[in-house]
């Protein structure tokens, strides 16, 4: 734990130093991980996991972009078959996870050249110039003592109890490691249904809304399916969703009580997302109830029927995948109104099935 100073400023003036406090008394958390990462891949999914974890802690917002998270690699190199690293060089202030993977890949691949060169790699401190994709030196000063660290006399040291440490594990929330293992095995999602969900802490409690007294696969379906979709081409992350959580679990009640059918859904949630109305209001205003009433699908199977001899012939001559066709037809018939499990099994009844 950190407490940003400020910072001094040498190159706004020739003649003058400027020192900057905007960001004096802000608090730093540094997280410092071992040297186990052997790829640029490797330190994108561990920057991205970190990240996750904070986010769900809610330390923070993990906005790289705007400062709330930045990221420093150490990066060395050795040949294959040898055990010690070589000189390491720190690549600062990088602002994006792909712009980590970046200056890993590039700076690895200018230490082995320079150590196939027969080059010394300087210890130092470099930047990531985001325009050319390279790292160029920043300072050379990358030992403890060039840092002159020195205890502060104003700050008393903090001793963290082992009774302390234990109240503040139990008082953690649910971790997305965790939370996906029980969308797995309680809910019975998919790996990879479960690893999106459980990405962003705002995406899992808005499904877990959502999910609440409806089939969880379905519910995970028209959040990563219609919703995500619906959110990448308007440009928004979910906090911005102009559909709750609330919202859309109401239009899949619609469905289950069969008010609607599953077809119908779909253009109800574009209007609920286009206008922020509320499903019931939509189905409301626009007579999209479904049709359960027998009378008014036979009449409209029996139309079907006689204007289509041919298509009925050879249902029955065994072409069972005919039967799709006419349920296609009736629900055109209807504006897609009609019960789909009535029309089949009407159908059937119908054609002789």
């Amino acid at each position: 734990m950190e407490q940003d100073a400020g910072k001094s400023m040498h190159d706004q003036d020739p003649k003058r130093t400027f020192i900057d406090l905007n960001r004096s008394g802000i608090a730093l958390m540094e997280i410092v991980s071992k040297p186990d990462l052997r790829s640029p891949e490797e330190a994108g999914i561990y920057l991205r996991k970190v990240r996750s974890i904070l986010r769900y802690l809610e330390t923070c917002d993990g906005n790289m972009d705007e400062g709330s998270m930045r990221a420093d690699v150490n990066v060395s190199v050795r040949p294959v078959g040898e055990d010690a690293l070589r000189t390491r060089t720190e690549t600062k202030n990088l602002n994006s996870v792909r712009f980590v993977m970046l200056a890993i890949e590039n700076e690895a691949a200018r230490q082995v050249e320079a150590h196939e060169a027969g080059e010394d790699v300087v210890q130092e401190t470099r930047l990531f110039d985001t325009a050319s994709g390279q790292t160029r030196p920043m300072r050379s000063k990358e030992f403890a003592h060039d840092y002159r660290y020195f205890p502060d006399p104003d700050l008393l040291p903090v001793d963290l109890s082992d009774d302390y440490i234990a109240r503040i594990k139990k008082s953690l929330p649910e971790l997305p490691d965790d939370k996906k293992q029980r969308f797995i095995k309680d809910l019975g999602l998919t790996a990879y249904d479960a690893g999106v969900l459980v990405a962003e802490r705002e995406t899992a409690d808005y499904f877990e809304k959502v999910a609440v007294g409806h089939d969880a696969k379905l519910a995970a379906n028209w959040v990563t399916g219609n919703l995500f979709g619906a959110l990448n081409k308007a440009g928004l992350i979910i906090s911005e969703s102009p559909v709750p959580a609330e919202a859309l679990s109401a239009l899949l009640d619609l469905m289950a009580d069969a008010t609607i059918s599953g077809r119908i859904a779909k253009d109800v949630f574009d209007e609920m997302f286009e206008t922020g109305k509320a499903p019931q209001e939509i189905v409301k205003d626009k007579g999209l109830e479904q049709i359960t009433d027998s009378a008014e699908i036979e009449a409209a199977i029996d139309a079907i029927i006689a204007a289509n001899p041919d298509q009925v012939e050879d249902f029955r001559g065994g072409n069972e995948k005919a039967i799709g066709w006419f349920v296609g037809q009736v629900m055109k018939a209807t504006g897609g109104k009609a019960n789909p499990k009535l029309v089949n099994e009407l159908l059937r009844k119908k054609l002789g099935a």
